[in-house]
């Protein structure tokens, strides 16, 4: 029987299911092996897949698996190598046993998975892949093997970009945040730090409830943008010094650092949007650290007690918050980015891609933005 957050997303994703079975040919028998949060969408995703012949080796990341939906997808018969209680440790061995199964193709979601697969040598079948992040992109990108198949980087869409970063992380990352400290936001001073397509997701999520937003991105453009869209604008510890939380969506590790932390005020509450857990600089943090007090469930609220007496608060380690303390993008939303994955790796299958880091096939993108209107006019 299908695990009924699982019903539940396969009821609200028809782009993706009309995606699987339009490539059935294409896909089925390939080996996949996917790195992706275990969530209820992502099992529908692999219940799809696997429906239509695929076999699928599927692992998550540290602190965002619902192991239900793993236990779940086992029961179907998919091999999975996640559990919510992984660290990072468990994650490096997890994506090492995926690479087992030596896989046609990859699907992955910060580049470990494929940079694992580059260093130890592609398999002889091996087709390409997909990966759904900007950091993993530019990990790719610069990495100094170079990339020998084709990587399809879902988020170089703009059609991501509007619907899944801005609409749909807004939207969990804040009601991550509600769950996670049941403040009130309608006063709240907030600070966003980056005002990429998720941070203002995020920032015009939090002004429309009420909140008062203060935005630093070091990208003049960005930084205009912000300002006409009504917020706040001004540098890093300028922002922070009056915010009662504030929320890393810049991607790029150590950006609040010892000079961030000295900045904030007493009882500022940190959260993490960013996919890595590292733009609050552990070690700067750790050495500011007088004593920590959690409140409630060990991680989910750390508080810092820092030099001089002021406390800050981390909630979920700084990792993705609209993932540990919340139900992840809105199932809408996942269900455009996830029929990107489908249709791309279904590109990458038909051949003719170059072999290198690339966006996602204009004629893909266009097939889906058309869909999309069409079921919501």
């Amino acid at each position: 029987m299908t695990l009924p957050a699982i019903g539940w997303a396969l009821k609200h994703m028809p782009l993706t299911a009309a995606a699987v079975e339009e490539n059935t040919e294409l896909l089925a028998g390939r080996r996949l092996a996917m790195c992706l949060h275990v969530e209820p969408k992502t099992g529908a995703l692999v219940t799809l897949l696997a429906r239509a012949g695929v076999d699928v080796t599927l692992t998550g990341s540290p602190g965002t698996t619902h192991d239900d939906v793993a236990v779940a997808l086992r029961e179907l018969g998919v091999t999975v190598h996640t559990r919510r209680a992984d660290d990072d440790a468990d994650h490096a061995r997890n994506v090492a046993k995926m690479l087992e199964n030596e896989p046609d193709l990859t699907l992955d979601n910060g580049a470990d998975l494929t940079l694992s697969l580059l260093g130890s040598g592609t398999p002889a079948g091996y087709l390409g892949g997909t990966e759904e992040t900007t950091t993993g992109g530019l990990r790719l990108r610069e990495h100094p093997i170079g990339v020998t198949h084709p990587v399809v980087v879902i988020n170089d869409s703009r059609l991501k970009l509007l619907v899944e970063n801005e609409f749909g992380v807004g939207q969990s990352v804040v009601q991550g945040f509600l769950n996670a400290t049941n403040l009130m936001l309608p006063g709240m001073r907030a600070a966003v730090l980056g005002y990429g397509p998720c941070g203002k997701g995020v920032a015009d999520t939090l002004a429309r409830l009420g909140a008062r937003v203060a935005v630093c991105d070091t990208d003049p453009m960005r930084a205009l943008q912000a300002i006409l869209d009504g917020h706040r604008v001004g540098p890093a510890v300028e922002v922070l010094e009056d915010a009662q939380a504030v929320f890393t969506a810049t991607g790029a590790p150590g950006v609040v650092g010892a000079a961030e932390l000295a900045a904030l005020p007493d009882g500022a509450v940190l959260a993490g949007v960013g996919h890595f857990a590292w733009e609050i600089d552990a070690d700067a943090l750790r050495a500011a650290t007088v004593r920590t007090v959690e409140y409630g469930e060990p991680g989910r609220r750390t508080g810092h007690v820092l030099t001089g007496g002021r406390e800050v608060v981390v909630l979920d380690h700084g990792r993705m918050l609209n993932l540990t303390a919340a139900n992840g993008n809105s199932v809408q939303a996942m269900d455009l980015g996830l029929t990107l994955q489908v249709r791309s790796l279904a590109a990458v299958c038909a051949g003719g891609l170059a072999p290198d880091v690339q966006p996602v096939p204009a004629p893909v993108e266009r097939r889906i933005a058309t869909d999309l209107v069409a079921r919501l006019r």
